[in-house]
């Protein structure tokens, strides 16, 4: 079977196309579990499975493209906003795109990616990520009354009280704010928070450090992966929780530990985010 391997911001991915796995692969959940194994498999965050106009999913009219995410656990999950580049970039990385636009059906909804350059191997994308979802059974998180913004709730740990501001990209968020991630446990915290009861979905958790207006920084927890570099749809989802805490502008420069991220909140309720996507390598899984 050929696979590729895509990062964006460190966040890695299997990209492969539907017609290239076998027919005695047990399911694309079992697959991602072991492509993704970092000792025993490939190594990835997740695996993005593409499928064309002549799958058997329907894709409308105007969409050229649609996948199905695996997270490393083998759970699917609706969007990853850096493995969604990463299958922008396969698209033109082998020749199946060439149109400056390019349309992929995400169970998260369709999005549209703009590349704005390319070097080498190393593509530069713009990309609609729609509308966030800001009510407590939109999330969902479970609340004592129905919320249409959750901000400046909190939520009981095994030893603490949390903050949060929870917020949906087609995945849930739970947002933290922080002084300094100095001496803060964040991955055991995120890790509780995942699968905590209020979350029924379980969630991606943000731990953010505001540094200005326009600039944020970034820890992430995701749902299904546990601490990774950075995440898409989180650094969208701790950009929207600054913006509703007044804690920024709506457009805002989010650093995580591999790099930035651009994300703009339009007046029109878009979400849009800028950043990079790379080829690594490619080759065959045997397995």
């Amino acid at each position: 079977m050929r696979f590729e391997k895509f990062e964006a911001l460190g966040n890695d991915f299997i990209v492969i196309h539907e017609s290239d796995v076998s027919v005695t692969t047990p399911s694309l959940s079992e697959l991602a579990l072991r492509q993704c194994d970092r000792h025993f498999g490939i190594g990835a965050d997740g695996l993005e499975v593409v499928l064309s106009k002549h799958s058997t999913v329907s894709l409308p009219p105007d969409t050229d493209f649609a996948v199905r995410l695996f997270n490393a656990d083998g759970g699917e999950t609706p969007i990853s906003g850096n493995g969604t580049r990463c299958v922008a970039a396969w698209l033109f990385a082998n020749s199946h795109w060439s149109k400056p636009e390019v349309t992929i059906m995400t169970r998260a909804g369709t999005k549209k990616l703009v590349l704005k350059d390319r070097s080498g191997n190393t593509f530069r994308f713009e990309m609609e990520m729609g509308t966030p979802y800001l009510r407590s059974d939109e999330v969902p998180v479970i609340a004592d009354r129905p919320l249409d913004r959750v901000a400046g709730e909190t939520i009981q740990l095994s030893n603490r009280t949390i903050t949060f501001t929870a917020s949906s990209m087609g995945n849930p968020h739970c947002s933290i704010f922080v002084d300094s991630f100095d001496g803060l446990d964040w991955q055991t915290i995120g890790a509780e928070i995942e699968k905590h009861p209020r979350f029924p979905e379980r969630t991606n958790v943000e731990f953010i450090r505001v540094l200005d207006r326009h600039t944020i920084a970034v820890k992430f927890w995701e749902r299904g992966v546990g601490a990774t570099l950075a995440s898409g749809t989180g650094a969208c989802g701790a950009a929207v929780a600054s913006i509703l805490n007044n804690l920024t502008e709506r457009e805002v420069r989010v650093r995580t530990e591999a790099g930035e991220l651009q994300v703009e909140w339009r007046r029109d309720g878009l979400v849009y985010q800028t950043g990079e996507a790379r080829r690594v390598f490619s080759g065959d899984w045997y397995d």
